[in-house]
């Protein structure tokens, strides 16, 4: 019978490493085992990091390699924050962030409850309301170009239809008052299958036993919900909205694929202006503080956020 791998490398080992290997405790192993990942850790992220900490407190420009870095101390932090400019781009990040979680909640709950029911077809409907979330945000931007367009656009004849107004007298991505919401339209459309599963998830989390228990007790359908489903299925959809929120705050590929920040810098996201300054005006320092400052908005945001979700699961 052939040796296993095991035993032909046991039996290859230098007898002195073989009795310091043997001489090594568990924790000793264990970190071996560990230190690859926690030093690709430092080396993705935690560098990274710091190096763009320290970048923020300089005048360097990734476009001048060869000039002299001044630290300037907090100078670039302060031209963000007293930059009207930057504010208009955060009120329209804040602006597609609370449309894009609200509707997507709503909706998302709504057919989460519908296919809860269990219907004929039920595993149908399921598969056809979630494949848009399995596309590239890139496939997804083009796709709806094409569907916004006001001469051959699908979008523009549908609305048409419902409010008789000429299918080419407005232009969702052309037109100030309309492009954020046709940002909102195509996000909630993607974007809503992912709420409408954590949030089934919850639905079919809770035991039927409550609900009989809810019936002999004579508690109307509007009474169970209001004090069985919705109370039980909150941490879900708070899960959900911690989920999104931070993907929404950096969201950046699906409105370049559809306004590029345009018309004007009405739809022009905060991801959108930080790539404008690192990499079109190439002020890397100024372009570090603004990375940081939003860095720290949306850490701090999101941990306030979950302590909320774990007192809600502690109830």
């Amino acid at each position: 019978m052939s040796a296993s791998p095991i035993d032909r490398v046991a039996k290859a080992t230098p007898p002195k490493l073989a009795r310091k290997i043997r001489g090594l405790s568990d924790r000793t192993i264990a970190w071996i085992f560990v230190a690859p990942s926690i030093f690709l850790l430092l080396a993705v992220n935690i560098f990274p990091l710091i190096w763009t900490i320290n970048l923020s407190f300089t005048n360097f420009k990734a476009n001048r390699p060869g000039r002299e870095i001044k630290y300037i101390g907090l100078r670039n932090y302060e031209r963000i924050l007293g930059d009207s400019d930057i504010w208009l781009t955060m009120q329209a990040t804040a602006h597609f962030l609370f449309w894009t979680i609200a509707l997507q909640v709503l909706i998302g709950f709504t057919l989460a409850w519908l296919i809860n029911r269990k219907f004929k077809g039920n595993d149908l409907w399921t598969t056809i309301i979630v494949l848009p979330m399995m596309l590239s945000p890139a496939v997804v931007g083009n796709f709806w170009t094409f569907l916004y367009q006001p001469q051959i656009g699908l979008f523009n004849y549908v609305v048409s239809f419902f409010s008789g107004v000429d299918p080419s007298s407005f232009s969702m991505l052309g037109e100030v008052s309309l492009a954020p919401w046709a940002i909102v339209i195509v996000d909630t459309w993607m974007w809503t299958p992912f709420v409408m599963l954590i949030c089934l998830a919850g639905l079919r989390s809770i035991p039927d036993y409550i609900y009989e228990a809810a019936a002999i007790d004579r508690a109307s359908k509007w009474r169970q919900f209001w004090t069985i489903t919705l109370p039980m299925v909150l941490p879900f959809l708070m899960l959900a909205v911690l989920f999104r929120g931070i993907e929404n705050f950096k969201m950046f590929d699906l409105v370049v694929q559809l306004t590029g920040g345009g018309p004007g810098s009405t739809t022009e996201l905060t991801s959108i202006n930080l790539k404008r300054e690192a990499f079109e005006k190439w002020r890397t320092g100024y372009a570090s503080a603004y990375a940081i400052i939003l860095f720290v908005t949306v850490f701090g945001l999101a941990s306030i956020y979950v302590k909320a979700l774990n007192k809600v699961k502690e109830r």
